[in-house]
């Protein structure tokens, strides 16, 4: 049995899962269309104020991408690993969270739906191609996980912060360890640490907002925790920076031209804070600032809409956009099993099978 001492349901509710799964979904699926693009193409294509609603193909749903189908991933290695420990005083194990995304791999790759690795791999609308990034392609390819003690490469990109949200609801009642675990998902596929502490400073922050702090409280206590990592430089120069961007009456445009474009990890994470600390309490129009710039639009929305998905709340996200994502019902799910006690996740065994 798990140790009763901790406790999973904290101050918030599984609305604030919901809402930090399916925040990340929206933000992803609302940059998608503009990833690649430049503020002017953008205009052009959806006028003055760039995109402000979620594009719907022809299935009537809006599209997620390997942002979010690697957070569902990372979410299964999680709780696989939790289930073989039951301990979450303790680092998971990083091979378990490195076989799922192994599983994620082969969605890229094949139309088949896998049999016997868990629920998640046997979702058909996964198993189709979304620009995955090349770093976490090669990465998972080689087989050989990487982690912050052993550098498998140099990447700095992003691909490692945007997925790891599932590690700050997990560990949610140890923010320091939340910041490791996420800062190691990162490490598996990103070696240099403005990739892989961002990855940190996203799952410390989701911590301290699922257990009550404002989003402000919660930036400035994590930068402490990234201050004790080495390399920790570029990162908390950005941070600190989106921080004073926040209280300045700079235009929301500039400000994120000066902290980057996103394609970096501490880029995103901190064009995402910047956007979430300038309107923490608007999940609309944080968005719709995180994904309207050049650069990799659907990341930074993916990591806005972890942030304030988990401060506000399910209901204070437009319910027609939790409508239109791309499986909505499975992330309802997803949030659930990572709420309850993993004693309490019904039919484990089958859904999350430890091989």
């Amino acid at each position: 049995m798990i140790n009763n001492s901790l406790c999973f349901q904290g101050r918030y509710s599984i609305s604030n899962y919901e809402g930090c799964l399916k925040g990340g979904a929206i933000g992803d699926a609302l940059g998608w269309p503009i990833e690649f693009h430049s503020v002017d193409s953008i205009k052009n294509r959806f006028g003055k104020n760039g995109i402000q609603d979620l594009v719907i193909n022809s299935k009537g749903k809006a599209e997620i991408t390997d942002d979010t189908q690697m957070t569902m991933f990372t979410a299964d290695g999680l709780i696989k690993s939790l289930l073989k420990k039951l301990n979450l005083n303790e680092m998971p194990d990083m091979k378990e969270v490195f076989n799922s995304y192994k599983l994620w791999l082969n969605t890229q790759y094949s139309k088949l739906p896998q049999k016997g690795y868990g629920w998640i791999c046997e979702i058909k609308d996964l198993y189709t191609t979304r620009a995955p990034g090349n770093t976490c392609l090669s990465a998972i390819t080689g087989n050989i996980p990487g982690s912050i003690a052993k550098p498998i490469n140099n990447s700095a990109g992003c691909g490692g912060v945007m997925r790891v949200a599932p590690a700050g609801l997990m560990y949610k009642d140890n923010p320091e360890l939340a910041f490791k675990v996420g800062a190691e998902c990162a490490a598996l596929t990103h070696s240099n640490p403005r990739g892989y502490l961002a990855g940190g400073v996203l799952s410390e922050m989701i911590a301290h907002i699922i257990k009550g702090k404002d989003v402000s409280e919660a930036v400035t206590d994590t930068l402490k925790t990234l201050k004790t990592y080495k390399g920790h430089e570029p990162v908390t120069k950005l941070m600190e920076q989106s921080q004073k961007l926040a209280k300045s009456n700079i235009t929301p445009s500039i400000a994120i031209k000066q902290l980057g474009e996103g394609w970096v990890g501490d880029e995103a994470i901190a064009i995402a804070t910047y956007c979430a600390l300038k309107e923490p309490n608007n999940f609309a129009k944080a968005v719709r600032m995180a994904v309207n710039h050049n650069g990799d639009s659907d990341s930074t929305g993916a990591i806005l809409g972890n942030i304030l998905g988990a401060h506000l709340g399910l209901e204070k996200i437009p319910s027609k956009w939790t409508k239109q994502i791309e499986l909505t019902d499975e992330l309802s799910q997803l949030a659930k099993d990572l709420y309850v006690n993993p004693n309490n996740i019904e039919d484990a065994q089958r859904r999350y099978p430890i091989n």
